[in-house]
C-alpha cells in the first residue's frame, strides 16, 4: 500500500515537521535521557542500533540514558544478552537476545532478495548445502569472514569469493562472537550462528503487526514507507491496514499519512530540544524515507563525503553539523565541531558544554578540549 497523498489524507490531522521532529525525538530519548531505561532494556525500545563500526552503539546509548557507562552495554555483550548480527537494511545491528531470533526471521526475505543481486557469483552453488557447510564450520569454532571464503571456494572453486562471502551471511544468521564489539577491546569479526551463541532457535518467521506496533513506538509517527525503509521490506501496507482501526492517524506537510500509537506522546513543536552528538550511521537519521523530520534539505547529504558517515551533531532537533574526536598522546582529546550554519552564543556554549561531558564520559583524556572549526582532512 502506497501512503496516501494529497486530497485523501486531507481529513487527517497535521502534523508540522517540528512537532513530527520532537514526537520523534521523544521515542528516540532524545528530547530528555531516560534514567528508568536500562542499556538492555533502551536497545529492545529501540529495536537495535546500528553497529556497522563498534563505537556507534556506544555513542548512541550516552545521548539518550542517564549516567551511561560503556561497560554497561559491553557487559550485555558478554554475557550474550545482546549480540551483533546482520538484520535491517542488511547492515550489523545491535540487538538483544530477543529480538536477534525474532527480527532476523522477519527481515529473513530481504536476505532473500539480497541473494538474487549476486546470483551470476554463484552459478552452480547449492545454496542449502553451502548453509550446512558453513554452520557445521562455525559451530565447531567462530571463523572469519576469510575462513568461511577458504572452505566454501575449495568446494565451489569456480564461484565468486565475495558472492559466496555474502551468501554465507544471508543463509544462516551469523553473530560477531566477543571480544568484538566489546568497549576498549580488539578482536577480529569471528561468527558463529545466533543458535550457537545463544543456545536457543531463532523464531518462525512472525507475522510483521508486532513489530509494526514497536517501530511506531520507537520511530513514529510514520509513514508505511517510512517502515519498509528501516526494515528492508516491502508491502507492509497490509500490515497497517490490519492495524488500522487501533492506530491514530495523521498527515504531514506533504500530505503523507502517517501512523501512530493512539496513546504516544507527541510534544508540542515549541518543547526545547537540547543539542545532542549522535554517531554516524545512528538510526534517527536512517529510518525514514522521508528524512525531513530530522535533516533540513538544505543539509541534505551534508552528513556524508563519498561513502564515510560522519557523527553528527543535532541543535534545536534538527541537524545541524558533524563532529569528530582525536585522542592524543599524553591523556589529552580533542572535539572537533564542524557546523553546517552559525549558531548563537548561547547555542554554541550549550552545544560546547554537551561536547565537553561527551569528552569526560566517553574518553580516558584527562585534558580535553572543544573547538568549532573545519576537520582535517583524512580522507
Amino acid at each position: 500500500m502506497a501512503s496516501h497523498t494529497g486530497t485523501s489524507a486531507h481529513h487527517h490531522p497535521l502534523l508540522s515537521r517540528r512537532a513530527l521532529n520532537r514526537a520523534t525525538l521523544d521515542r528516540q530519548l532524545l528530547l530528555r535521557r531516560s534514567d528508568a531505561l536500562s542499556a538492555k532494556d533502551a536497545v529492545a525500545h529501540l529495536l537495535g542500533l546500528q553497529a556497522q563500526n563498534v563505537k556507534p552503539p556506544y555513542f548512541a546509548l550516552w545521548s539518550r540514558l542517564a549516567g551511561f557507562r560503556p561497560e554497561a552495554l559491553s557487559e550485555l555483550m558478554e554475557a550474550r544478552e545482546v549480540v551483533r548480527i546482520v538484520t535491517l537494511r542488511s547492515t550489523i545491528h545491535t540487538h538483544t537476545a530477543d529480538d536477534a531470533l525474532t527480527l532476523r526471521p522477519l527481515v529473513q526475505a530481504a536476505r532473500d532478495r539480497e541473494l538474487n543481486t549476486f546470483r551470476k557469483g554463484l552459478v552452480g552453488v547449492d545454496l542449502e548445502r553451502l548453509g550446512g557447510i558453513v554452520r557445521t564450520l562455525v559451530e565447531e569454532r567462530p571463523h572469519t569472514m576469510k575462513e568461511l571464503r577458504e572452505e566454501l571456494l575449495k568446494v565451489w572453486p569456480d564461484a565468486d569469493p565475495l558472492a559466496l562471502s555474502l551468501a554465507a551471511r544471508c543463509v544462516v544468521p551469523l553473530v560477531q562472537v566477543t571480544p568484538r564489539g566489546v568497549w576498549g577491546r580488539g578482536g577480529p569479526v569471528a561468527l558463529t550462528s545466533v543458535e550457537h551463541w545463544l543456545g536457543r532457535s531463532p523464531s518462525p518467521v512472525p507475522a510483521p503487526d508486532e513489530t509494526v506496533l514497536r517501530y511506531l513506538g520507537a520511530f513514529g509517527p510514520a509513514s508505511v514507507k517510512d517502515m519498509q525503509t528501516w526494515s528492508g521490506l516491502t508491502r507492509l501496507g497490509a500490515a497497517f491496514e490490519r492495524l488500522r482501526p487501533g492506530l491514530a492517524v495523521f498527515r504531514d506537510e506533504n500530505g503523507v499519512e502517517l501512523f501512530d500509537l493512539p496513546d504516544a506522546h507527541r510534544p508540542d513543536g515549541d518543547v526545547p530540544a537540547p543539542p545532542r552528538f549522535l554517531p554516524e550511521f545512528d538510526n534517527l537519521l536512517l529510518s525514514h524515507a522521508d528524512r525531513s523530520r530530522v535533516v533540513p534539505p538544505e543539509y541534505k547529504g551534508r552528513s556524508w563525503t563519498g561513502n564515510q558517515a560522519h557523527c553528527t551533531l543535532l541543535v534545536d532537533g534538527f541537524l545541524a553539523g558533524i563532529w569528530r574526536i582525536e585522542e592524543r598522546k599524553g591523556s589529552s582529546a580533542l572535539l572537533t565541531v564542524q557546523l553546517f550554519g552559525t549558531l548563537g552564543r548561547a547555542q554554541r556554549a550549550a552545544v560546547a558544554e554537551e561536547g565537553a561531558r561527551l569528552l569526560a564520559d566517553m574518553t580516558s583524556a584527562t585534558s580535553y578540549d572543544v573547538r568549532f572549526g573545519e576537520f582535517a582532512n583524512r580522507h
